[in-house]
């Protein structure tokens, strides 16, 4: 079931918080596979780009930074009723 957040948003509320981290983590995941996957088609179709291998590497090492830093800031464990909506 899709995540779902009804009513105005609580910048205040740790459960808020948390999914707008992970709604933006997952976009830029959704940029890395992109913009990843068009280079990488450029280059092996029509241009060689040499250092294509250190970009896709440091900004996938940057996107795993993110994932770490959502995952080290997701709510406490006592809340996890209410990510549930039990």
């Amino acid at each position: 079931m899709p995540l779902r957040w009804y009513g105005n948003g609580d910048p205040t509320d740790p459960i808020y918080l948390h999914f707008s981290r992970i709604v933006n983590f997952t976009i830029h995941g959704m940029a890395f596979a992109a913009v990843n996957s068009g280079l990488w088609l450029v280059h092996e179709i029509r241009d060689p780009w040499p250092n294509l291998q250190w970009f896709s590497g440091i900004w996938l090492f940057f996107l795993l930074s993110h994932l770490t830093y959502v995952v080290i800031r997701r709510p406490l464990s006592s809340s996890k009723d209410s990510l549930l909506g039990d």
